[in-house]
């Protein structure tokens, strides 16, 4: 065992954090840490790593040699040769040691000269085969994360988001041959998908455990043998990874409801008795016997209901079939030739995702695309298209202005309630529509893009990095209003979960050159395809048997079904004839793509 935690507590002022949360991670371990943002994952790991202290709780930590990937890299006037440093404590020691010697001796007094000046000597000695040593593992490290051995004297402060992440993981490699457990919070931001790659295949080969902390779902699949969700204060071990927790997680949910109806129901029951016991044999203490029997009933709890983002993008009139068509179209920028020779033909309605290592053109692509940039070639975009357009940086959203004020000035400023419903719905309410966007967290800031961008009908979307800054929630809630969207879709992304289970058709940007391929990221890989969508499902009640011809399954009566918009086709006949009843309840089901497309085609 290297760490436990059992039962931890962690509160600020009233607000309870962290109510009871509990995990071991022992030698060998790779294990997942997933939770919606403000779960209290950060605050876990600063317990974990001795920077906080619980407030209750049993905490044992049976190693020092951790190595730690904050979520924020350092972008401060330090050197890249100053971060990857800074984790040699060995290193600190010999020259705290060293300037001890050199104050002893000009203190002077009873000391044994000769002893101090042999001890400088070896430690001297020691310090410059260390500096050797330590200069070959940098360079080594920046090699293995994609970063030359020249940025080495650069600032940390002048480097790309990207860049300074690689730099962080760098520090990680030179840490990781001494360490026994790799802490990662959010290691794949900002990265593209080839270094995501490589860090997974580290990972793996790692002699270290490992606790990440990741809205990546690919890299959780790939790396992950244990998930622990922290939910509302409390956390919850699953075996596997992040695909199995989808699909434990939601037999968990759907025991719990069952076990949840029949104990209410049951508990009803006996109270119904009780009560006409009491009226039909007042004279009688026979209800208070039937009464103790309730009280001794095991009580379940009724699951609680997440919240969940709900959205829905409104499509404008359809266009013609061909929406973008691209012929020998190049691009050249600063006297450089960026792009070269690039052949596209989108169609209505398919899904594209472009992807690619960072600097390799993708946005580049996307602005020649909507005619920003000048290019040379044939770029034919159809007359009836209509361009709604995402940016990962939200250029359209004003600092200055709140979530609230940014959508009245496109709705107008007499419909104020309109605003405030579209925001309720990414779950936007109260203090935060109303404070300034700058002080808004990346994730509030990309769904009050998000909003903006589905208040006019388009047929056309143009997504630039549409899953940054969302928790896993969020991000399921984005695909599966994108894969009931009728228009089309142009989306630059590195998440390789979306790229899954939204795109029908994926570009790679490689060397100036872009690769076209009909399917999703996984099958042009040549992988296990990881692609699943999970969807927002109505509960309905079976009325009377019936048997859903499409899939062959048999309905009996009083079963309850939970059913997402792609299944509401087949299920249309049992709703007309009155088999089945909406509940009004409202749970999340996992949905095959497969059996969307080809509904989608029926």
């Amino acid at each position: 065992m290297l760490l436990k935690a059992q039962s931890v507590a962690k509160a600020f002022g009233p607000v309870k954090v962290l109510k009871d949360v509990s995990l071991q991670i022992n030698e060998g371990d790779s294990i997942g840490l997933i939770g919606v943002n403000g779960a209290g994952k950060s605050t876990f790991l600063s317990i974990l790593l001795g920077e906080q202290k619980p407030d209750t709780g049993e905490f044992i930590r049976q190693t020092e040699r951790i190595g730690y990937l904050e979520q924020f890299a350092e972008s401060g006037d330090v050197t890249v040769r100053e971060v990857l440093g800074r984790p040699y404590g060995h290193i600190e020691a010999v020259r705290r040691r060293l300037k001890e010697i050199e104050d002893e001796m000009i203190a002077g007094g009873d000391i044994d000269w000769n002893a101090l000046a042999e001890e400088n000597s070896a430690l001297e000695a020691k310090l410059a085969k260390a500096d050797e040593e330590d200069e070959a593992g940098k360079i080594e490290a920046l090699r293995k994360v994609g970063l030359s051995a020249d940025i080495m004297e650069r600032f940390m402060s002048t480097l790309s988001g990207g860049e300074r992440t690689k730099v962080m993981l760098s520090r990680i490699v030179i840490q990781a041959d001494d360490c026994d457990l790799l802490v990662m919070d959010e290691p794949t931001s900002h990265l593209d998908i080839t270094t995501v790659e490589w860090l997974e295949d580290y990972l793996i080969k790692s002699h270290c455990a490992v606790l990440v902390v990741s809205h990546d779902r690919y890299f959780l699949d790939k790396i992950a043998t244990r998930m622990l969700e922290i939910d509302r204060g409390k956390s919850r071990e699953y075996k596997g990874n992040y695909s199995d927790f989808i699909t434990k997680k939601m037999l968990e949910l759907d025991r719990m409801e069952k076990e949840y109806r029949k104990y209410a129901s049951q508990k009803r029951r006996q109270e119904e008795i009780a009560a006409q016991l009491h009226q039909d044999q007042w004279y009688m203490t026979t209800h208070k016997t039937r009464e103790k029997l309730i009280e001794k009933m095991e009580v379940k709890e009724k699951p609680e209901k997440a919240q969940e983002i709900t959205v829905r993008i409104q499509a404008a009139p359809k266009s013609g079939k061909n929406v973008l068509i691209t012929k020998n179209l190049c691009v050249d920028l600063g006297g450089r030739r960026i792009l070269s020779d690039v052949e596209l033909d989108i169609q209505k309605g398919e899904k594209v995702g472009i992807f690619g290592a960072n600097g390799e053109g993708k946005s580049t692509l996307v602005k020649a695309l909507l005619g920003e940039i000048p290019s040379t070639g044939d770029v034919w975009l159809a007359p009836g298209a209509k361009i709604g357009y995402y940016s990962q940086h939200h250029d359209a959203l004003d600092p200055k202005l709140t979530a609230e004020e940014q959508l009245l000035l496109v709705v107008g400023k007499d419909r104020r309630g309109e605003a405030r419903k579209m925001l309720a719905r990414f779950l936007l309410y109260g203090n935060d529509v109303e404070r300034p966007i700058s002080t808004l967290s990346g994730g509030q800031r990309a769904r009050v893009a998000m909003c903006m961008l589905l208040l006019d009908a388009t047929n056309l979307l143009v997504l630039d990095e549409p899953t940054n800054y969302l928790d896993i929630p969020a991000k399921h809630a984005i695909e599966e209003a994108l894969n009931e969207y009728d228009g089309t879709v142009i989306t630059v992304t590195h998440d390789r979960y979306f790229l899954d289970t939204v795109c029908t058709k994926v570009v790679e940007v490689k060397d100036g050159h872009v690769t076209e391929f009909a399917g999703t990221y996984s099958e042009m890989k040549g992988r296990p395809n990881v692609r699943e969508i999970v969807m927002d499902a109505d509960e309905y009640r079976v009325v009377s048997p019936f048997t859903n011809w499409a899939t062959g399954r048999k309905y009996g009566k009083g079963e309850r079904v939970l059913i997402t918009p792609p299944e509401q086709k087949s299920f249309e006949w049992a709703m007309n004839q009155g088999k089945l009843k909406k509940t009004g309840g409202r749970q999340r089901k996992k949905v095959d793509p497969t059996f969307m497309e080809e509904e989608k085609k029926g």
